[in-house]
């Protein structure tokens, strides 16, 4: 091959080149950088708790006010669902496997059951001994594990919910226990304290019981708030204040750091087509972010 053919082909090569590092660095799903999903001051200061449902639902807290859960369509477009019975206030919102609605009632110490179809909102689980129940993740049993904080006295409970309501104190003289999340493996148990900063890690049997409870990443500044894993079971914390979310593998080694436009960062869901889609929530702004990731949430 001759020069002049040589040099056509590295020309072609090159402007190849540029062609998939413009298209990777520009237009819609880039990886790893913060949109608007809906519009600022659409929800109360303690919107929290998005979660999806079987149908691709997304529900989202306190929607307009506190004591209310909204419904968020993929345009960002937004309308009420139900109102809670009055004082109650959810810090979450969590589908079991037969798609039946639970949110953490912090002001009456409750978990709620709502449902969907009625729309009627019942007590699942009441306990006097709750501070202010927070978030909530469950076992393919069916059993809910909860957070539990006294953020007045920066303490925490942590507490497992059986299928049938009877809740059981897994361990108190915690700190402002906070965001918590299971492996896709069910085998560990991930739970975090906002104020104190740490984020531990429980061994989890098959009848729901921990053990060997862990440091697993600690932080040195601003707060911590929800949590979620991906398929590989890298764990999302969102950094409240810092406005940022923080991806760390199983082995508790720092993989990235994902800003967001909001400082206020409440929690967040995986969802979307191929489940990629981060949708988290921001106090601050009172309304909903979304992120592309490279990785799909656990359940998908």
């Amino acid at each position: 091959m001759n020069k002049r053919g040589k040099s056509t082909i590295t020309c072609l090569f090159y402007a190849a080149i540029t062609v998939i590092v413009l298209s990777s660095c520009s237009g819609p799903g880039k990886l790893f950088i913060s949109e608007d999903l809906t519009k600022e001051n659409l929800f109360s200061t303690n919107i929290e708790g998005p979660a999806f449902d079987k149908n691709g639902q997304l529900y989202v807290v306190n929607y307009l006010h506190d004591g209310t859960i909204g419904m968020v369509a993929p345009d960002g477009t937004c309308s009420m669902f139900v109102e809670l019975p009055t004082g109650s206030i959810a810090n979450c919102i969590l589908f079991d496997r037969n798609d039946n609605m639970y949110l953490p009632d912090f002001t009456g110490h409750n978990v709620l059951y709502v449902d969907k179809q009625t729309k009627k909102v019942s007590v699942f689980c009441h306990e006097p001994r709750m501070y202010s129940p927070n978030d909530l993740c469950m076992n393919r049993q069916g059993q809910i594990f909860a957070s539990d904080p006294d953020w007045g006295k920066s303490i925490g409970q942590l507490w497992r919910i059986d299928p049938d309501g009877k809740p059981v104190l897994l361990e108190t003289n915690m700190g402002t226990t906070n965001g918590i999340e299971l492996s896709p493996d069910e085998k560990t148990l991930y739970v975090n304290e906002s104020i104190q900063l740490n984020v531990w890690k429980y061994d989890v049997d098959d009848k729901g019981n921990l053990s060997n409870k862990t440091l697993f990443y600690k932080f040195t500044d601003f707060g911590l708030d929800g949590m979620k894993c991906d398929k590989k079971g890298n764990l999302y914390i969102t950094r409240w204040g810092k406005g940022t979310i923080v991806v760390v593998s199983p082995q508790g080694k720092f993989i990235r750091e994902i800003p967001l436009k909001g400082k206020s960062c409440s929690n967040l869901v995986f969802g979307g087509k191929k489940g990629r889609t981060m949708f988290i929530t921001l106090q601050d702004r009172k309304c909903m972010e979304k992120v592309e990731s490279d990785i799909p949430g656990k359940k998908y």
